[in-house]
């Protein structure tokens, strides 16, 4: 299912032995702009402490119940590795981080979470084996709140700002921006998948897409409070000339 970050923002977070607070922000990875840890803010449970909540522990966000369901107790979140607020997420603390809970690295293999398209929650899968590949390596953990108003630049000219991540629960990738056009086309908001950006510039905090404005203008319209269906999904990447990405995922399993 697809989920709006800023609702599920609103979502408690249970453990496996009562609530552990909400969500308050999401870290991604910018090269596969894929969801790689939540950050959740514990309210006076844990006064101080920043944790992070991986996929590879999610159940499942139950839209229902307004929470998502994370296999893990309370005295295991306790218990892990808290990394620096006032610095990034290092790789160094990663490899502690996923040791510590036995979870595979996800920048071990050619997938988007190592050798799976999505977190193996079955222990089984893991192998067993400790986290892998370069220690010192390259981080590309960004935040969604940082994110959140980057500018949008369209082929010829600006397009608006970022608003909003439309993530995927399964694999807990973000599908799509969500643009506000501001004055450019008022009281409208469009949907641009990451596959079509071409830079991002983090320190001018703007983003570059593939597309020109008379084109998005063009797209299927977003009514933002809908239902985002695999039909509307379809209609939007045949519009630009594009396989959806579910396309690419199975030319991906069928290949390993």
């Amino acid at each position: 299912m697809l989920f709006k970050s800023k609702n599920l923002e609103t979502y408690k977070l249970t453990s496996l032995d009562g609530d552990i607070g909400h969500v308050r922000d999401f870290y991604f990875d910018d090269q596969h702009w894929t969801i790689r840890y939540l950050v959740a803010d514990t309210g006076n449970w844990l006064t101080g402490r920043h944790v992070l909540i991986s996929p590879y522990s999610l159940i499942a966000a139950i839209k229902g119940d307004q929470r998502i369901a994370v296999n893990l107790t309370k005295q295991q979140i306790k218990d892990s590795p808290s990394p620096d607020m006032d610095k990034p997420v290092s790789r160094q603390f990663e490899y502690e981080y996923h040791g510590y809970y036995g979870w595979p690295s996800y920048w071990g293999g050619p997938s988007t979470w190592g050798m799976y398209d999505s977190p193996a929650q079955d222990p089984e899968l893991w192998g067993g084996e400790a986290p892998s590949g370069d220690q010192q390596g390259d981080q590309h953990l960004r935040s969604t709140q940082e994110v959140t108003m980057y500018d949008i630049h369209a082929t010829d000219g600006d397009l608006g700002g970022v608003e909003d991540f439309i993530i995927d629960d399964v694999t807990w990738s973000i599908r799509y921006l969500v643009v506000d056009t501001g004055k450019w086309w008022p009281g409208t908001k469009v949907l641009i998948s990451p596959e079509w950006i071409e830079r991002v510039s983090w320190s001018e905090s703007k983003v570059s897409i593939k597309l020109t404005r008379e084109e998005i203008k063009a797209s299927p319209p977003f009514l933002a409070d809908s239902l985002i269906t695999r039909d509307y999904e379809s209609g939007l990447f045949r519009h630009y000339g594009r396989d959806g990405y579910w396309a690419h995922e199975a030319e991906q399993m069928q290949a390993a």
